[in-house]
């Protein structure tokens, strides 16, 4: 009998021990953060979704993904303090397209409407019809992909320019050496020519000249750029959606504009 007890025992105090055990693995993420993570980022895809459909962008050719990725870029730098409170522009630039397409789309995610569709270059480094190879190297003469914050204006070799600064280690924090700006060139117009494709700058993005002064006057001081590309490497911060939806959700003034 002694020898029974003593088994049983044993077995209970496993039994209670890995009760416990499993209990503490269970309540390791509380059941009420993942509703509230859930809940935010529902609310932020259908936010994407409202400004998506209501400034047409599908008609005008730009990728979703592309553009909820920009989104969630542009959300975690106003989360951080990157952007002003009344901040409302984002560029997207998408070089998955060839040059002869319209791939820069400038956004006004407050009033929900697309300000300008319109050509852009890649760098000599990156390609010729499509850009294809990308760098963040001196002199590489390459288009670098990711989050970019415009600065200030100024006049150079190429007239008047718009500073910008790299915000992704590794893919473009070296706009600022390579000078890597905002500028207008008479190669980037839609009389391509013969050979089917825009002329290339050094790695900027360069615009038409008749449309510079709008790009630059638009994208001055501080508003968000996201360049993307195919690439297996490039990874960035700012594309976590969860911190960007944790943002959004927590904006009264943001969910009342896209009436959620």
């Amino acid at each position: 009998m002694k020898k029974h007890s003593c088994a049983l025992f044993c077995l209970t105090t496993l039994l209670s021990i890995a009760c416990i055990s499993w209990k503490i693995d269970f309540t390791k993420v509380p059941k009420s953060t993942s509703k509230t993570n859930t809940t935010a980022n529902l609310l932020f895809e259908r936010y994407i979704e409202d400004i998506y459909q209501t400034a047409h962008l599908n008609e005008s050719n730009l990728d979703f993904t592309i553009f909820k990725k920009g989104v969630t870029g542009f959300f975690n730098l106003k989360n951080q303090k990157n952007l002003s409170n009344s901040a409302s522009v984002l560029t997207i630039v998408n070089f998955n397209l060839p040059s002869n397409k319209k791939r820069m789309w400038i956004i006004d995610l407050v009033a929900k409407n697309l300000v300008l569709n319109t050509w852009v270059s890649h760098g000599q480094g990156s390609g010729k019809a499509k850009a294809t190879r990308f760098s963040d190297k001196v002199e590489s003469h390459a288009s670098s992909l990711g989050f970019y914050l415009t600065d200030d204006v100024y006049d150079g070799k190429n007239g008047r320019s718009l500073r910008l600064d790299g915000l992704d280690p590794g893919f473009n924090t070296h706009a600022r050496d390579r000078a890597i700006v905002i500028h207008g060139a008479e190669y980037v117009n839609p009389n391509i020519g013969n050979e089917g494709y825009l002329g290339r700058s050094f790695g900027c993005l360069a615009v038409s000249s008749d449309l510079l002064d709008q790009v630059i006057n638009t994208l001055k001081q501080k508003t968000v750029i996201f360049v993307a590309g195919k690439s297996k490497k490039y990874k960035s911060k700012y594309l976590n959606e969860n911190l960007a939806a944790n943002y959004v959700a927590q904006n009264e003034e943001l969910i009342s504009l896209a009436n959620l």
